[in-house]
């Protein structure tokens, strides 16, 4: 027997969504953007109408929302969500600690800011074999939502040159191709 997905609470997923979009400052516009998701999505999500299956764009936007993964089906069972740094808490002392020990302690003492966490991301380096960056963007704790907005966008546009970096072999064909 199949659930009847339209006797979950979606009104309650809208207003939830609704609520954390709004205190992270993000318009429907920029949620999508920064979950790659249109933003009819994430009109139709807010909307409240019940659907008869579980949309994929749910999971798209929970991370940017600042919720675990699962929290919208939470919600639609009549629960909360769980906030991302809520489930980091268990334990919290000793990945601090793993990571005084792993990363130069700069690094530790940005990660450990109570600054607003905006996103994160982790990018392939070009031309090595698995490498990775891992990027965290922090606001500034002060920052209007206009200015949260703002600061989004800007690390979505460096995100993007980020993926665009050429590989090294790139590099060698542009130089051979240039004469240099």
């Amino acid at each position: 027997m199949t659930e009847d997905r339209t006797k979950l609470h979606w009104a309650a997923l809208a207003t939830a969504i609704r609520a954390a979009r709004e205190a992270r400052g993000l318009s429907q516009e920029a949620l999508a953007e920064l979950a790659g998701v249109a933003e009819g999505s994430v009109q139709n999500l807010e909307s409240g109408k019940p659907r008869s299956r579980m949309p994929q764009t749910l999971a798209k936007i929970e991370p940017h929302l600042g919720w675990v993964a699962g929290s919208g089906r939470l919600i639609l069972d009549g629960g909360e969500p769980i906030a991302i740094s809520a489930s980091a808490d268990s334990g919290s002392r000793q990945d601090s600690d793993r990571l005084r020990r792993k990363l130069p302690l700069r690094i530790v003492d940005e990660l450990e800011s109570d600054d607003p966490l905006l996103d994160s991301a982790v990018i392939r380096l070009p031309g090595t074999d698995g490498a990775r960056m891992t990027v965290v963007v922090h606001g500034n704790p002060d920052a209007t939502p206009e200015q949260i907005q703002e600061a989004l966008l800007a690390w979505r546009k460096t995100e993007e040159q980020l993926h665009r970096l050429p590989d090294d072999d790139d590099d060698d064909e542009q130089q051979a191709a240039n004469g240099s």
